[in-house]
């Protein structure tokens, strides 16, 4: 249990001007939905650090029960989707194209215009993160949070509104 405290605390330190930045265009089920948010409803990282050591992020992103109003939408869609199929789309965004990529793009709904400035921009971001020593000790929701604040600001930066 406190590993995975640790782990997400330092992951959380390394990632925090992205997410912070995806909290000003979006919801982030990892903070605003689950066990966590219930609880800890004015603080995120709590939050967060709750939906890990409870399930490791599982309900959060794979039920809505506890904060119906904010975890519902494309964008928790395309969480959940990213949390199931995250092996499939890291190995897929390193190619550049893949049927996992297009599908999680059509859950966001991205503009077609815009899907390879977006998945450029999440490239480079995720290349940064997953050279960090941290990286590897991460879990797998903890991962494909990683993933989604990449893809959330690369979207609103890219994807006409």
């Amino acid at each position: 249990m406190f590993k995975h405290i640790a782990s997400f605390a330092l992951v959380t330190s390394l990632l925090s001007p992205v997410a912070m930045a995806s909290e000003e265009h979006s919801i982030n089920p990892w903070t605003q939905c689950g066990i966590g948010a219930m609880v800890f409803n004015d603080n995120p990282q709590a939050a967060a650090i709750s939906n890990v050591i409870w399930d490791l992020g599982t309900t959060a992103v794979s039920s809505n029960i506890s904060s119906e109003s904010n975890c519902e939408g494309s964008e928790v869609k395309t969480a959940m989707f990213i949390q199931q199929s995250y092996n499939n789309i890291i190995e897929e965004t390193a190619q550049g194209n893949g049927d996992h990529l297009t599908a999680m793009l059509d859950l966001l709904e991205v503009d077609a215009a815009a899907r390879e400035d977006v998945l450029s921009g999440v490239r480079a971001n995720m290349a940064q993160t997953v050279s960090q020593p941290e990286y590897a000790t991460s879990t797998t929701p903890e991962k494909a949070e990683m993933y989604y604040n990449a893809l959330i600001i690369n979207a609103a930066q890219h994807n006409p509104a």
